[in-house]
C-alpha cells in the first residue's frame, strides 16, 4: 500500500495528487465563474462598460486557483496527524507525496500568482497580503487549536472569512487596478460569497452514520445529523438572499429570480437524505448539490454584467 515519495518524478507524482485531492475538473470551473462574476460584477457596480481584458481575467484566475491550491496543501499540513492515524489511504499518508514537497508547489504557484499581479498593479499586493495572513492564521488554527477543534461553529466561521477575502482580491483586480473606489455594493458581493462558501464547507462534511469514522471532524458528528442538515438548508437560503440582493443593487432582473428557484432544487437534496433509511442515506448527495449550487451561485452572481452586454 504503500507508495515511497522518491518513487517516480515530483510533476508525475504532483499529478496523482492533484487528481485525488485537487481535482482540476472540480476546481477549476467554479474558479473560472468566480473570477468572471467579480471582474464582472465590479464593473457593472461602478458603471464601466464592457468586461475586463483578458490578461486581468486570466491573471485573476490563476491567482485564485493558487489560493485555492495552498488552501488545500494548508489542511494537509492541519489534518496531518489525524489523516495519518486515521485515512492512511490519503496521497499524504501514504507517501505518494511529501508535505516539504507540497509547499513547494504551493510556493511557486504562489510566487508566480505574486509576479502576475506585480505586473498588473502593485496595488494588487495588498489585498494579496491579506489573504496571506488569513491563510497564515488559518493554518496555525488562530494559536487556539484545542480550543477552536471544539468549537465548531466558531472554526467554520472563522474559516470561511478567506472566501470573501478571495473574492475581494478578484473585484479589485478590476477597480483597484484602474485606480477607481470599491463599488458601494461590494459588500454584498463578499456577503454572498461568504454564505456560499459555508454551503459549500458544510455541504462536504455531512455523513450518514455509517459513513462517519473515528477522528474525521463531520458537521454531523458535531452537531447531529437534524442540525447538520438545517445548518446546510440555512446557508442555501442566506447564499440565495444575497445572491438576490447584490443583482438587484445593481438592478439586474434575472439573478433575482433564478436564486430561489436554484435554491429550492438544490434543496431537494437534504430532503431525499433526511426520508432515507438511515442505513441508505448517503453524504454524497448533500456535498454533491453543494457543488452544484455554488457553481450556480458564481454563474448568477456573473449573470448581471452578462445582462448588462445583452441589453
Amino acid at each position: 500500500m504503500s507508495e515511497p515519495a522518491a518513487h517516480g518524478s515530483i510533476m508525475r507524482r504532483l499529478m496523482g495528487y492533484a487528481r485525488e485531492r485537487f481535482p482540476l475538473a472540480a476546481y477549476l470551473p467554479m474558479i473560472l465563474l468566480a473570477a468572471a462574476a467579480a471582474l464582472g460584477y465590479s464593473r457593472v457596480a461602478r458603471g464601466a462598460p464592457g468586461f475586463s481584458p483578458p490578461v486581468t481575467f486570466l491573471v485573476t484566475a490563476f491567482t485564485l486557483l493558487a489560493a485555492f491550491f495552498a488552501l488545500r496543501v494548508a489542511d494537509e499540513h492541519k489534518d496531518a496527524d489525524v489523516d495519518r492515524l486515521t485515512r492512511p489511504e490519503l496521497p499524504v499518508p501514504r507517501g505518494l507525496v511529501t508535505l516539504r514537497e507540497l509547499r513547494v508547489a504551493a510556493a511557486v504557484l504562489a510566487a508566480v500568482a505574486v509576479a502576475l499581479n506585480v505586473l498588473l498593479s502593485p496595488m494588487l499586493l495588498l489585498p494579496l497580503a491579506g489573504i496571506a495572513l488569513w491563510l497564515t492564521l488559518m493554518t496555525r488554527e488562530f494559536f487556539a487549536r484545542e480550543w477552536l477543534r471544539g468549537q465548531p461553529t466558531t472554526y467554520l466561521a472563522s474559516h470561511m472569512v478567506i472566501m470573501p477575502l478571495l473574492l475581494l482580491y478578484a473585484t479589485a483586480a478590476d477597480w483597484m487596478t484602474v485606480e477607481a473606489g470599491a463599488p458601494r455594493s461590494l459588500w454584498l458581493f463578499l456577503a454572498a460569497s461568504y454564505a456560499t462558501g459555508l454551503v459549500l464547507e458544510i455541504g462536504r462534511k455531512i455523513r450518514a452514520p455509517g459513513e462517519e469514522r473515528p477522528g474525521v471532524e463531520t458537521y454531523t458528528g458535531s452537531w447531529g445529523t437534524t442540525r447538520a442538515v438545517v445548518a446546510w438548508l440555512a446557508s442555501v437560503a442566506a447564499s440565495a438572499a444575497l445572491i438576490a440582493l447584490t443583482a438587484m443593487a445593481v438592478r439586474a432582473t434575472w439573478t433575482p429570480v433564478a436564486a430561489p428557484l436554484l435554491a429550492v432544487a438544490v434543496s431537494f437534496a437534504a430532503w431525499r437524505f433526511m426520508r432515507a433509511e438511515p442505513r441508505a442515506r448517503k453524504g454524497k448527495q448533500i456535498e454533491l448539490a453543494s457543488a452544484v449550487w455554488t457553481l450556480g451561485a458564481y454563474a448568477m452572481l456573473a449573470l448581471p454584467w452578462i445582462e448588462r452586454m445583452l441589453a
